[in-house]
């Protein structure tokens, strides 16, 4: 399949253009037998006989040019009508009746705050545009068919013309200080530069950009999710004239403030916030990461150094307790307490160490001997005293060291007591 993508170089048209490149390279193989041959990148810096030579030879196009903060509201409907117009066009000219998605945007159903949006009315525009152009194929084809063989070829039509009317979207390489709250947030807050939130309460529906290429990649293979709409409302039907990403998420912008700035303050809490699968924390989390100035991708952690070696908490997670890294000089000997609920993994990652632990009350000791030639996970139980030595005479020894909670120094849990 070769694939046409207008205003590549956009947020929407790099992020589409990086994968549909990873499918032709092999890189991404998760889409099934689903094959590109070729992507062809047009956007508003390229040739018009570029257009011309795509159009002739591509099998699907995703049509993201637009114009969304001209300098005169004219150009709203020259940018998203008129190139619209000269795509289709085009695709006439070569008789090239291959699949077409239009990038379009809620505001195209002019209704309540977007009544008067001459943005939403050149939206609008190229809607029903693209509805007239498979109307006038359909038109062409009944006078060239009987009505059974137009029923049937109708049928095969039902992937021809795609058009999706997108909410407000977020993600990487989104461009701050233009039409987009949360990558002007991200990218404020990242570089510790002032955000204005008149009104926190307010509510916004969100597309995260990996959900939007997915749903993309579901339209090359004719699996777009179908709909129709009433205002605002999405409905999903069979046979709609439109198409929706069918996940997407309603947050306030006053959650989306707080969030940002807990994730701003990660470095010197090591708290990583709860991100659960799916979730908009998680997405929104990669969003903010990817706005980090070059100073801020790396960040020191406070490592506890004495004679025996070193102790650093390297990252503590909501709910879930700790991960630390642990240096043990050689010869030398660490632990030697126990816990009444508190437990721990020691992953010994470099080096030649033993792991003792004894049951509290008891003499009975159990032993693993263990080596970051084959790393295995030790338990350190709950109720059992335990140490970890470090058995060479040269090398130190470093253990990855998991806690199921956060050390609170006013209640420890921890009490010394030889093996």
């Amino acid at each position: 399949m070769k694939v046409l993508v207008t205003g590549a170089k956009g947020f929407v048209g790099k992020n589409l253009c990086a994968e549909l490149n990873n499918i032709k390279d092999g890189k991404a193989r998760c889409y099934g037998d689903l094959k590109i041959d070729a992507v062809y990148e047009y956007d508003i810096d390229s040739k018009p006989e570029e257009l011309d030579d795509y159009c002739q030879d591509c099998d699907f196009v995703f049509n993201l040019a637009g114009v969304n903060r001209p300098k005169e509201q004219s150009e709203f409907m020259q940018g998203n009508f008129g190139f619209a117009s000269t795509l289709l066009d085009t695709l006439k000219k070569y008789n090239n009746r291959c699949p077409v998605m239009l990038s379009s945007s809620q505001q195209a159903s002019l209704t309540g705050r977007f009544g008067n949006s001459e943005y939403g009315r050149s939206k609008k525009a190229g809607e029903e545009l693209f509805l007239q152009y498979e109307q006038d194929f359909l038109l062409s084809n009944s006078k060239l068919t009987t009505d059974s063989q137009l029923s049937t070829l109708n049928s095969q039509l039902k992937p021809r013309v795609l058009i999706y009317r997108f909410p407000n979207l977020f993600g990487k390489w989104c461009r701050p200080n233009y039409n987009s709250a949360v990558a002007t947030f991200c990218n404020n807050i990242a570089n510790d530069l002032p955000i204005t939130v008149n009104d926190p309460s307010v509510e916004l529906e969100l597309l995260y950009i990996d959900d939007l290429v997915a749903e993309m990649m579901n339209a090359l293979q004719g699996k777009e999710h179908r709909c129709d709409f009433d205002g605002l409302g999405v409905f999903p039907m069979e046979k709609g004239l439109y198409c929706y990403c069918p996940v997407t998420h309603h947050v306030k912008l006053g959650e989306i403030v707080d969030l940002l700035y807990r994730f701003a303050e990660q470095p010197k809490t090591l708290m990583i916030p709860q991100i659960p699968e799916g979730s908009f924390a998680k997405k929104l989390y990669s969003t903010y990461l990817s706005y980090l100035p070059k100073e801020k991708v790396a960040y020191p952690v406070k490592m506890k150094v004495d004679d025996r070696g070193s102790f650093t908490e390297l990252v503590h997670l909501a709910n879930c307790g700790q991960v630390s890294i642990n240096i043990s000089k050689p010869g030398i000997t660490k632990g030697q307490h126990w816990h009444h609920s508190k437990w721990e993994l020691f992953i010994v990652v470099k080096g030649h160490g033993l792991i003792q632990e004894r049951k509290e009350g008891t003499d009975e000791v159990i032993e693993f001997e263990v080596s970051g030639d084959k790393i295995e996970v030790v338990h350190m139980l709950p109720g059992y005293t335990h140490n970890i030595i470090n058995l060479s005479d040269t090398e130190d020894l470093v253990t990855v060291m998991y806690c199921n909670e956060v050390f609170n120094s006013s209640h420890p849990d921890t009490f010394f007591d030889p093996v």
